[in-house]
């Protein structure tokens, strides 16, 4: 990497020369000695090839042409670096928001736009992967947090409880069971299973039939959320759930009926996830604090 050959000390002395129009005056207002700011503004014309100020005398160092130029780019250089290097003060800047797919799109864009309206300065990113990339983006530091799902994650993700969410059944509208309201696994079970097949979710809904003592057929799997609607409101078999839509539409225009289940069964539990060995921004705090309300409230 290339040196910066003009460092911030020496941009203060120059813009002190150029309000107090003196050396002897910028020193005492910096509290250094002279020499030391008629240095700084030489070593700094020596690297621009031209003087910054003209030496009148009697009336002290007024800055050339050339100087109100570079000195206003530098004023602005050290306003921009004061700003960089100030402390947190608050939810500002970018964030960068890592989203496990099925989770995604039902909670993400609302948890952004609800936050970045209490906070207009910050900026949110979003980025989609299975828990693996999530979890590395964490390590790494190219994320902030993480909406994930609690459950096989490394020891080094810290987590922020957001939902515990029961699984759900799914059968079309013309199914034997569409209108019991309710219906247990075994009942279910009788017909064949549409899985979705992500890391962890598979596992998770087949551990749901291995609590119940079931052994499911599986007619099909997807990593898509509508595409398990879409073939269940085709009959192509019933499905399995925990990312509960607010709605009964299939992409194709199809129904489904969502039935909730009796057996006393773990719920799938959404989560914020950081690395643990990486402190969180002002703004990832406030992202956590934020989405705990919200999620709490819906």
């Amino acid at each position: 990497m290339k040196p910066i050959p003009i460092g911030l000390r020496q941009i203060i002395y120059l813009l002190a020369v150029a309000e107090s129009g003196s050396t002897a005056a910028a020193a005492r207002t910096a509290n250094v000695s002279q020499p030391s700011v008629s240095q700084a503004v030489a070593q700094v014309e020596a690297h621009f090839g031209q003087p910054l100020f003209l030496r009148l005398p009697g009336q002290g160092m007024r800055p050339t042409p050339f100087g109100r130029q570079k000195l206003a780019a530098l004023e602005s250089l050290l306003a921009q670096a004061r700003a960089v290097l100030a402390p947190a003060a608050g939810p500002e800047g970018e964030m960068s928001l890592g989203v496990y797919s099925t989770l995604g799109p039902r909670h993400a864009p609302r948890l952004v736009r609800g936050f970045t309206a209490r906070h207009p300065a910050a900026r949110i990113t979003l980025v989609e992967g299975d828990l693996a990339e999530l979890a590395q983006g964490l390590r790494s530091g190219r994320i902030d947090l993480a909406l994930v799902y609690d459950a096989g994650l490394p020891a080094d993700l810290a987590l922020t409880p957001l939902q515990a969410v029961p699984p759900h059944a799914l059968v079309p509208p013309d199914h034997r069971l569409a209108g019991a309201g309710a219906v247990s696994l075994r009942d279910l079970a009788e017909d064949p299973v549409i899985l979705i097949n992500l890391p962890h979710s598979r596992g998770y809904f087949l551990s749901l039939f291995q609590i119940a003592g079931l052994a499911p057929r599986i007619a099909a799997e997807t990593r898509s959320i509508e595409m398990l609607r879409a073939m269940v409101a085709n009959g192509m078999g019933v499905g399995l759930l925990a990312t509960d839509l607010p709605h009964d539409l299939a992409y194709d225009g199809g129904r489904v009926v969502r039935l909730a289940l009796t057996d006393p069964l773990p719920p799938s539990r959404i989560a914020l996830a950081r690395a643990a060995a990486l402190p969180p921004t002002a703004t990832a705090s406030a992202f956590l604090d934020f989405a705990v309300r919200a999620m709490a409230e819906a």
